[in-house]
């Protein structure tokens, strides 16, 4: 029970957090990823990981099932990269611009960043926040549609105070981000190693990219 509050906590934290920091700081995207989500994200965390005596290994940092963990994001990854071409493809008149919002960083780094924005969400949501509402609720499809809700909802102050999107591209892009969640946590369950989600993540933070 303790660990379930502990996860809706951290959850309504961070809507309530950063959702507030979307609305009124909008710092260089290195900045925000490399220094101030790991304090906002990631601190509470292990916070509250020591406070229930637990390890790290409860976060899925292991290297038990490696392999089938990237399969499993390899996979599922092929999909919805392929969604996205065709919404780019769509969104773009019948033709492709895979150019379109990638901005003026160079491709490794946001590929670098992709991975560290990744880590930080993908331990919170999935290494914590899922794990502690699936071992409460003892239904792993429930706990997978509630996290994955929040999981959109706490993405709607970007897509509206950072990105500035119309509510129809809004809508469409929170469906996809919880669709993403969904299967997040699908790959989390499967495999019980962080690194799924996190390959996952990436593989589908690239397609949201050519989307938006």
């Amino acid at each position: 029970m303790k660990s379930f509050k502990n996860a809706i906590g951290l959850a309504v934290y961070l809507l309530i957090v950063w959702g507030f920091y979307r609305f009124l700081f909008q710092l260089p995207e290195t900045i925000e990823e490399i220094f101030i989500k790991p304090v906002v994200w990631l601190l509470p965390v292990f916070f509250l990981l020591r406070s229930e005596k637990e390890k790290i290994s409860s976060l899925g940092v292991t290297v038990k099932n490696l392999f089938p963990a990237v399969y499993y994001a390899l996979g599922l990854g092929a999909f919805f990269v392929m969604e996205a071409m065709v919404v780019n493809f769509v969104k773009y008149g019948g033709q492709f611009n895979l150019g379109a919002n990638i901005g003026k960083l160079p491709f490794v780094t946001s590929l670098g960043l992709s991975f560290v924005t990744a880590f930080s969400e993908e331990i919170t949501f999935r290494g914590y926040i899922f794990t502690r509402v699936w071992k409460y609720l003892k239904n792993e499809v429930l706990a997978n549609v509630l996290t994955s809700l929040f999981w959109g909802i706490v993405h709607v102050p970007i897509a509206f105070f950072v990105w500035k999107l119309d509510l129809t591209s809004a809508l469409i892009y929170l469906f996809l981000t919880t669709l993403f969640g969904m299967g997040s946590a699908f790959v989390y369950a499967r495999t019980k190693n962080i690194l799924s989600p996190i390959l996952l993540h990436v593989l589908w933070q690239w397609p949201i990219i050519l989307f938006r």
